[in-house]
């Protein structure tokens, strides 16, 4: 096995001396009626767009279950004119991951294979680099593989296909052994698609069509590149300058597993309300699967603590994250890919949660879901994306 023992060491003391859930912070002392004020959230975003930096966001809130808030800030394009609307189209980047989990659950509950095969056995293509200990669906689905994160990512910006790409891993070595750390993937990742067209002799995009989008009544989604560009209401990328990207990489629909899905924001949260058990016709064990904190993730904690620090406890599930906001369980992802960015989080137990999703690569934005919390639980509001009030 080539482990760097060293590095090995650095990764499992840093995982013990300074758990994700040391760092314990007070709730906000004043506390308000425990409902969401859309209208603040609508005047908080239009705020957000009078910044130089963004150019069109859509967001989504979901309240028991339902959609009570939908609308489009700004552009599509830069000076085009063209408004972005609650069904303009964009990508949700890695996401997208959540939709490649519950997919492979749904197989295995259909008795095709079980969580804890083999991956390489399950996925011809996937060649890893020798371990003593068998590396599993559930490590492939929840980063546990050990490899260096986004391992051979810039193969895949390169224009290298994902299957090339997986068969070249086993020439890296390990971080740190098998099912003992989190290292982020995308091409170790996108496995689970070929997993699911071997076993269906179907397509990846087919396959979800019917067993997620189709189902949830997602009819904007799609995870390929052709599903984007050929939409009516689609948002064109940009760079933080607010440049015009003149065109949208195709190299991540590669991976469509790992950062394939479009959609409008509508049906981002329409994704987002079948992951709470009391709206879900999804199983139970299946969410209780992907929802269930399974390895802690110290470098998201340390992105968090540096501008959101109510989130605490930083774990990954299965395709999905998992935080503590002041005691309470929340689950979400965050996603970017050039010039796109979304982000989903909710209570699973009180069955609401927030969608947003941009055509910019700015972090600003993600203090939309942190006040959307603060007004869930009812906690006096903070300045989450620091507008100076």
């Amino acid at each position: 096995m080539r482990i760097r023992s060293f590095i090995f060491i650095l990764c499992g003391l840093g995982s013990l001396a300074i758990p994700a859930s040391a760092k314990t912070l007070d709730p906000p002392k004043v506390k308000l009626p425990q409902q969401v004020n859309t209208s603040h959230m609508d005047a908080r975003a239009a705020r957000l767009m009078q910044q130089l930096e963004m150019t069109g966001l859509a967001m989504a809130i979901v309240e028991n279950g339902q959609i009570t808030f939908a609308k489009g800030y700004g552009e599509a394009l830069r000076d085009s004119g063209k408004l972005v609307t609650e069904d303009t189209i964009f990508r949700w980047a890695s996401v997208s991951k959540g939709v490649a989990a519950n997919t492979v659950l749904s197989l295995a509950e259909d008795g095709h294979f079980n969580l804890d095969a083999k991956a390489e056995d399950l996925a011809p293509s996937l060649k890893l680099p020798p371990a003593p200990v068998k590396i599993s669906l559930f490590n492939l689905l929840s980063h546990q593989i050990g490899i260096v994160r986004n391992a051979y990512d810039n193969r895949i910006e390169g224009g290298d296909s994902a299957q090339i790409s997986r068969s070249e891993l086993a020439k890296l070595e390990y971080l740190c052994a098998p099912a003992t750390c989190h290292t982020y993937q995308n091409v170790t990742y996108d496995a689970s698609s070929e997993i699911i067209e071997r076993i269906t002799g179907k397509s990846y995009a087919q396959v979800v069509q019917e067993r997620v989008f189709n189902p949830l009544g997602m009819t904007t989604a799609s995870v390929t590149y052709d599903g984007l560009i050929s939409a009516k209401n689609w948002a064109r990328p940009h760079t933080r300058f607010g440049k015009r990207i003149e065109k949208v990489k195709p190299n991540y629909y590669r991976v469509p597993a790992a950062a394939g899905v479009n959609s409008s924001v509508k049906d981002l949260a329409k994704w987002m309300i079948a992951q709470m058990p009391d709206h879900s016709d999804f199983p139970d064990e299946r969410l209780n699967e992907m929802q269930r904190p399974r390895v802690q993730t110290p470098r998201e904690q340390r992105f968090l603590n540096r501008r959101f620090d109510a989130l605490q406890n930083a774990h990954y599930g299965l395709g999905w994250r998992t935080y503590d906001y002041y005691g309470h369980k929340v689950v979400g992802h965050r996603g970017g890919v050039q010039g796109y960015r979304a982000l989903t989080l909710f209570d699973p137990e009180k069955n609401a949660g927030i969608a947003v999703m941009w055509n910019s690569p700015h972090t600003r934005p993600i203090g939309l879901q942190m006040e959307f919390l603060d007004q869930l639980y009812g906690f006096a509001p903070q300045d989450w994306m620091d507008f100076g009030q």
